[in-house]
Order: structure tokens, then sequence, then C-alpha cells
């Protein structure tokens, strides 16, 4: 297959694509944004000290990573500020993994774990497409999701093997629960998607799906779950924010807008 030909100018591309282009890194920046958050919620109530330090570590990464996708967005015209910043809950194009809090370590563990995959995922497919501006920004992120992927390896395994079994039914229940939304995440199946395909900016879907699947399915077997025999759920499809209905809850879109610091905030 020949590679696409480089985009360097992404306002050349035609409306419809470009509208497309920012849905996705929209979903990604947001992703990012708000797993930091998920985080940074447990990095005082973490099962040890290093793991909460790992938490923190992630969290800084995330948001770094937020930062550079959300800035990608003024070559598209949106002025990244008003992006990071003005908008409401209802807009958060993030996966619906990441609306609520996790209740506990477990369910916690499913969801970063899960959400990371997914994550890294769609930005290889992203990174390995015509855009110029991802071929050129992606890869620095994705070398610093390695050491993500290693600790949530390592924090699945362990709540796998506990002595308290009820961790590990948790984990397998609250990582059953996200994957339909996860699944619909990177593979919207929608007319925008197709577009980007099209247009060489992003893998297909199928491609992407084997990039998921791949990265998690040592996660999956731990776990018990047969993930190619589950179902994307894309009932309620938002496709202006290309993820199915509902948002993150108020309190995280604060936090993540910097609504208290506000007075502070310095460009």
């Amino acid at each position: 297959m020949t590679a696409p030909s480089k985009i360097t100018d992404p306002m050349e591309l035609p409306e419809e694509v470009r509208d497309a282009l920012e849905r996705l890194i929209l979903g990604l920046a947001d992703a990012k944004r708000v797993l930091g958050i998920r985080y940074s919620e447990w990095v005082l109530g973490a099962p040890s000290l290093e793991a909460g330090i790992s938490a923190a570590s992630m969290c800084q990464d995330e948001w770094g990573h937020a930062r550079l996708l959300y800035a990608m967005l003024k070559r598209l015209g949106r002025d990244p500020v008003v992006v990071e910043h003005d908008r409401p809950a209802e807009a958060y194009a993030s996966p619906s993994a990441l609306d609520a809090s996790a209740d506990d370590w477990a369910e916690l563990v499913a969801m970063i774990a899960l959400t990371d995959g997914a994550i890294t995922a769609v930005l290889e497919g992203f990174a390995e497409g015509a855009l110029d501006l991802a071929a050129n920004r992606v890869p620095k992120m994705l070398a610093e999701e390695r050491f993500h992927s290693d600790m949530g390896s390592a924090w699945v395994h362990s709540l796998c093997k506990a002595s308290d079994e009820s961790a590990g039914d948790t984990l397998r229940d609250s990582a059953s629960a996200i994957l339909p939304g996860l699944l619909a995440w990177i593979d919207p199946q929608d007319p925008a998607s197709q577009l980007l395909v099209d247009s060489g900016l992003m893998q297909t879907g199928d491609q992407v799906r084997e990039r998921f699947l791949a990265v998690c399915g040592p996660l999956f077997e731990a776990m018990g779950i047969d993930a190619t025999q589950v179902a994307a759920d894309r009932s309620g499809w938002d496709a202006a924010r290309g993820r199915g209905p509902g948002c993150p809850d108020g309190e995280t879109i604060e936090r993540a807008r910097g609504d208290r610091n506000r007075m502070l905030f310095v460009e």
C-alpha cells in the first residue's frame, strides 16, 4: 500500500474533512485531559506510595499531551485557549469510560488501562496518516505512553492475582462495562471517520481496533475477557463529538477548565 502524500497545511482540506479532523483531535485531547484528572484523583488514595507517585507522573504526562493536541487546533483556525477553558461539559468528546470517577482502585485500574490502550491505538493510527503535524508530534507522546502501559499492565496482573477475589471480579466487571463504549470511540463507523480514512488522515477502524486488541490483549486474557467477541455500543451516537451520549460530570470539567484558578491564568 502506497503511503499517503503528506498534508502540511490542514486548512487546504475540504471543510467537511477539516471538521472531521477537528473532531478527532478534540476527542484525543479531551480524553487525555479527563484521563489526567482520573489519575489525579488517586494520587493520595492509591494502595501504595509508589502507585500514587506513578499516578501523579502519568497525570502530568496526560495533561502535557492534551496541551499539545489542543494546540494543533490552531492550524485548523480554532483558538486553543477557548477550546481548553471555555467549553461546557456537554461539548467534551472524551470516551464515556471516563465520564465518572472510579469508586475503588480496581475500577480505576480497569478504566485507565483500557482507556490508555484505546487512546494509544487511535494515536498510532493518526501518526501513520497523512497529516505532517501528527507525524511530528504524536511519536513523542507514544514513547511516553509505554510507561503508562507497563504500569497499567502491572496493576491489572496484581489485582488478578490478589488473594481477595473480589478485586479481580470488580476489575473484570468494570472492564466489561466500559469496553463496548471504548470500541465505538476508537471505531466510530460514521461519515466523519470515513472521511478521515478516505483522505489518508487516519487508518481504518478495523486497523485501529486490531491495534487496541493487540495492546490490551494480555490484559483481557488476565481478566478472562474475550474482547474479540464484544460488539461496539453505538447507541445514542453523538456524531458531533464522535462518542455515545452523556458527558463528564460538572466538577471534573470545572477542574479541566481551571475554573477555580481562572484569575491566575496566564497564556
